[in-house]
């Protein structure tokens, strides 16, 4: 992976730190819900992620705001937010922070 990639791709997760899941105080990074970051020496990212639920009442928001949010990144020149439910998102997947941050440790 080339520095520039790297660099990117570090960018994009603060980013998504800062994306926030309206039912679940924590973000959406930290809750598990982003399955894959990908970008390329030209400044395109991919993000592969999921929903707590499919009846995620931002279910058509949250993957624009994501993209709007990575496209203002400097060095970003696309991004595009593909949203699946294979695997389904389950509490396990959350990190030691955000359980932390919630009490469930």
């Amino acid at each position: 992976m080339s520095v520039k990639v790297a660099e990117i791709e570090a960018q994009v997760i603060e980013a998504l730190r800062t994306c926030f899941d309206p039912e679940i105080p924590a973000n959406i990074y930290e809750l598990g819900l982003v399955y894959d970051v990908k970008a390329d020496p030209f400044g395109h990212v991919d993000i592969r992620m999921t929903l707590t639920s499919p009846l995620c009442p931002v279910a058509a928001s949250l993957p624009m705001e994501v993209e709007d949010k990575l496209r203002a990144l400097p060095g970003v020149t696309a991004a595009k937010v593909e949203i699946t439910w294979d695997p389904p998102w389950d509490p396990s997947r959350m990190s030691e922070a955000a359980k932390l941050q919630l009490g469930l440790l």
